[in-house]
């Protein structure tokens, strides 16, 4: 029998230190080797530096509400959604519970876990799968019951070692059964136990906690939900004390370790709930998290002046938090899986003001983000991002689906009076060098090579690069002399990019 590992808490704080991978992705000389990777600027990892532009966060646009979890074994306390884009499917995973508040007191209903699928990750369809019973009747969408299910979170393992009959594999446990347990599936339907005890057994649990292959490292790494500063629950919190996200890596799954908890580069203690993190699909080697940001605001007469009243007031006598705290998503990323980058202004705000929204629950953000096509006919495709609306609060919730565009997180802005970035010193791997970057019609972007000590590379210099203008996620930058660089692919460069009234989301060199 393995024996699960017991994770030792450590003081959680919030520090400033250097990125460990600062170190790992350059060779002695300082040059960073991003081979044909793509590179976004969710972070300053390749910046060396910007005069007159900055790095500028964007938001999801708000598309039309995609589920609807209104059944009777789902409810007003259905969440920790989980999206897994697998071949022609698109997979949507979630809780089902009665959990929320009704006249004044707090509901706590059987907790199943449910399975909804789609074509495109914009219509859903919820399948009746006949596996579980619930109110007598096998006829519901229901997969795993018991055991896990307050917070199961699955995912596909794309580990190259990965057994055919664990395709599919999740964690899910709390404290109260004694940790986190480990789940495979073949087919992400038909779930059962990987052994019959927790892997992780120390922590709070009452999250979503996951896991996934990080073929970076090559190993599965697990971010779970723990308190700070001697709080060991919900009700025992203090404003000495926060909600917060611990990590630790396992090679084969079972057996876990090096665990941390996480640090942020400019971040002030906040409470933090989902942390919703895993590698970016475009850029795997760059790990995104859309935690959710819990705010307790008090009464006040903003807070009266939100919408529904009325409910706020019957959420609030069950328990002040859960009338007048708020919920909305953010936005971090890392290179080594410690150590993050969090953008303290919100990625996903409550929004406008309307039924159901700015709530404790609201904008709770699904695991994942997916690539679907755009509704502009002819557009590229787009990310597609879900987040809750009206949990707590009657006998049913929804999740609305948000876009963005491909790599759209955060770009190297410069406005009409225009601004540049140089890089630091790297090298890559590839014949040509492809932008994502969008202009105003009178705007435009321009590209020079330059030698570590900031002289042009000739035929590559400002001078040489047409100006670039238009709206793409996929542009060959040309010069004078062609697209081909290849000649310089291994050698130590810097990239300059000149903006006017432009966006420049990420760049790769490839074949």
């Amino acid at each position: 029998m393995v024996v699960a590992m017991r994770i030792t808490f450590v003081l959680f704080c919030l520090v400033i230190v250097p990125a460990s991978n600062e170190v790992s992705a350059a060779d002695p000389a300082g040059v960073i080797d991003i081979g044909s990777r793509r590179e976004l600027f969710v972070d300053g990892f390749l910046i060396e530096s910007l005069n007159g532009a900055q790095r500028q966060l964007h938001h999801p646009v708000a598309k039309k509400i995609a589920t609807v979890n209104d059944a009777p074994w789902e409810g007003a306390g259905s969440g920790y959604h989980s999206v897994i884009h697998d071949g022609d499917v698109y997979r949507m995973y979630y809780r089902g519970s009665a959990l929320g508040v009704a006249a004044g007191k707090l509901k706590v209903g059987t907790q199943v876990y449910c399975y909804a699928e789609s074509g495109d990750g914009i219509t859903w369809t919820k399948p009746n799968l006949e596996l579980f019973e619930y109110d007598g009747s096998k006829q519901n969408n229901i997969i795993l019951t018991g055991l896990g299910c307050h917070n199961f979170a699955p995912f596909l393992d794309s580990n190259p070692a990965c057994r055919p009959d664990e395709r599919f594999k999740g964690l899910g446990g709390s404290a109260k059964e004694g940790g986190l347990f480990a789940f495979k599936s073949a087919d992400g339907i038909h779930w059962s136990l990987l052994q019959k005890d927790p892997v992780i057994t120390v922590g709070a649990f009452d999250s979503q906690n996951l896991a996934f292959w990080d073929g970076t490292v090559q190993k599965y790494r697990a971010y779970f939900r723990t308190f700070t500063k001697g709080v060991t629950t919900a009700e025992e919190w203090t404003p000495a004390g926060y909600r917060a996200i611990r990590t630790a890596t396992s090679v084969g799954f079972l057996l876990w370790g090096d665990d941390a908890d996480l640090t942020y580069e400019d971040s002030p203690a906040e409470h933090l709930y989902t942390n919703q993190i895993g590698p970016y699909y475009r850029a795997p080697h760059i790990l995104f998290g859309f935690p959710t940001r819990y705010v307790e605001r008090g009464w006040s007469e903003s807070m009266r002046s939100l919408p529904e009243l009325q409910h706020r007031e019957e959420r609030a006598r069950a328990h002040l938090r859960y009338g007048t705290a708020l919920t909305e998503g953010l936005l971090m990323t890392s290179r080594d899986g410690v150590h993050f980058d969090r953008w303290n202004e919100a990625f996903l705000r409550p929004g406008p003001e309307r039924p159901d929204t700015w709530n404790y629950g609201h904008q709770f953000m699904a695991w994942h983000a997916v690539e679907t096509r755009s509704d502009l006919p002819g557009a590229a495709n787009e990310i597609s991002l879900y987040a809750s609306e009206g949990a707590w609060t009657g006998n049913s919730n929804a999740m609305r689906r948000y876009t963005l565009r491909l790599d759209g997180f955060v770009s190297i802005n410069a406005r009409w009076q225009g601004g540049e970035l140089v890089t630091r010193p790297l090298k890559f791997d590839g014949k040509r060098l492809s932008i994502n970057f969008a202009t105003s019609a009178a705007g435009s972007l321009k590209i020079e090579i330059q030698h570590p000590d900031g002289r042009a590379v000739p035929g590559f210099a400002l001078h040489d690069c047409p100006d670039l203008f238009g709206d793409s996620v996929d542009r060959t930058v040309r010069w004078s002399e062609g697209s081909d660089v290849s000649m310089l692919a291994g050698k130590a460069v810097r990239l300059r990019f000149v903006l006017q009234d432009a966006d420049l989301y990420s760049f790769r060199a490839a074949e």
